[in-house]
């Protein structure tokens, strides 16, 4: 059966329908041809979208469960793998669940989709550093979202190991083909989802879980509007360090990130294809949002000491050097961070706020200079990608340090594990 809310009543965490009548500047009204604040048919939908898990995985994790975890499992993992053919007489549930994915979607254009990977690649760490210090760590002021990381040992469990398992996902979905069906993003974002929802049903049945409040844990809307902020804020992020997509360019990160979000559970209604209508959404998706409180300076703070855990490879038998550039790092994101957030969002985040924009505003004219000479030829842009990508690929080696590289894996004491599951 789907996991669903205990009570269907408006969780408490969203604003009143008035307060989200903010007027929208016109130059902006120009730009998304709309206003901004949601009409009462679309907040109503959010509204309700906060009940609203993911039938499809809920169901088959609830055979799951009935039929056996472990053998289940394994028949899971067979049937992402090689597909549902390979499994011998293949159970109905598996065979229906994959059937909604391993179709390809009406709407999905593969040729766009790759115009978005290319544009991640070109644009090199500069798109992970947004992702890491605007998209995620803004994201924790957003309370009401907050409530399941911490229920899933965000904090006790290691941050550094779940901004690196984050990444590796990012970097599975951003491959040439990745999403495609036996591609590693394919495989990476199905496991995820699976993980998802199991959290979901552990954390629903929890009677410390305030439903009245919180609404579903990982609901429709916190899920599509974790990947508005992939798309949406990445795009909008890198426009202000310097980095113009063109037209196509967006509509291709929009394609790539929908797919991503689809493939994860997030039902057709709240895909965006178009960064105004991602923008006009995820307004809406803030506005069902409560606001920051301890979690977001907890979560904020342990996100700042991320970069003091890595490891930079050559510099590890000089420690003291070592040690500085680790520093750097750490100095350098929180830089970033203050360049998009106000000084009083950073002491909510639990950051210093007495931080400066020093590296955005040092580094944004060669950015920028950099970025639009080299995408002027296509050799030039070529190389800009296969630069870009192998510096992506660098990041995630300095985050990960020595652990082995690959997406989370619940151990008998996180939500995700079958143990941990009632009927189990």
């Amino acid at each position: 059966m789907p996991v669903v809310a205990a009570s269907a009543r408006v969780p408490t965490r969203a604003r009143p329908f008035a307060k989200t009548q903010v007027p929208t500047p016109p130059w902006l009204r120009l730009i998304l041809g709309r206003d901004l604040a949601p009409t009462r048919a679309e907040f109503d939908a959010a509204l309700a979208a906060l009940n609203e898990g993911d039938p499809a995985m809920d169901a088959l994790v609830g055979w799951m469960i009935a039929h056996g975890p472990r053998e289940a499992r394994a028949l899971f993992e067979q049937a992402l793998a090689r597909g549902v053919d390979a499994v011998p007489d293949c159970p109905q549930p598996l065979r229906d669940f994959f059937a909604t994915v391993d179709r390809e979607p009406h709407w999905l254009d593969r040729e766009l989709l790759a115009e978005g990977v290319g544009f991640i690649h070109g644009v090199g760490q500069t798109a992970m550093v947004v992702m890491r210090d605007l998209a995620l760590m803004g994201g924790y002021l957003l309370s009401g979202f907050n409530q399941s990381l911490v229920m899933t040992g965000a904090l006790s469990q290691g941050t550094s190991q779940r901004v690196a398992e984050t990444g590796k996902w990012w970097m599975d979905c951003t491959e040439p083909g990745g999403l495609e069906r036996f591609g590693p993003g394919f495989r990476s974002t199905l496991h995820v989802r699976l993980v998802h929802a199991l959290v979901r049903r552990n954390l629903a049945a929890r009677p410390e879980w305030e439903h009245a409040v919180w609404g579903l844990p990982l609901n429709q809307i916190d899920m599509a509007a974790t990947y508005l902020g992939f798309s949406v804020v990445m795009l909008g992020a890198l426009r202000k360090l310097g980095i113009q997509a063109t037209p196509r360019e967006s509509r291709g990160v929009m394609m790539l990130w929908s797919h991503a979000c689809w493939l994860m559970g997030v039902d057709e209604r709240w895909l965006c294809f178009s960064e105004v209508e991602g923008v006009v959404a995820l307004n809406t998706a803030l506005m069902t949002q409560s606001r920051p409180d301890q979690t977001s300076r907890d979560l904020g703070h342990a996100l700042s000491l991320e970069p003091l855990e890595r490891t930079y490879a050559g510099l590890e038998a000089m420690p003291r050097l070592h040690e500085l550039r680790r520093r750097l790092a750490y100095h350098q994101h929180l830089s970033m961070s203050r360049y998009f957030l106000t000084r009083e969002q950073m002491g909510q985040l639990g950051l210093p706020e007495t931080v400066t924009a020093w590296y955005p505003w040092l580094t944004l004219l060669p950015r920028a200079m950099s970025y639009t000479g080299q995408r002027l030829l296509p050799p030039l842009r070529r190389r800009m990608q296969a630069r870009g990508r192998a510096a992506q690929r660098q990041a995630m080696d300095e985050v990960f340090g020595k652990r082995a590289q690959g997406i989370i894996q619940p151990d008998e004491q996180h939500p995700a594990h079958f143990s941990q599951q009632r009927g189990a």
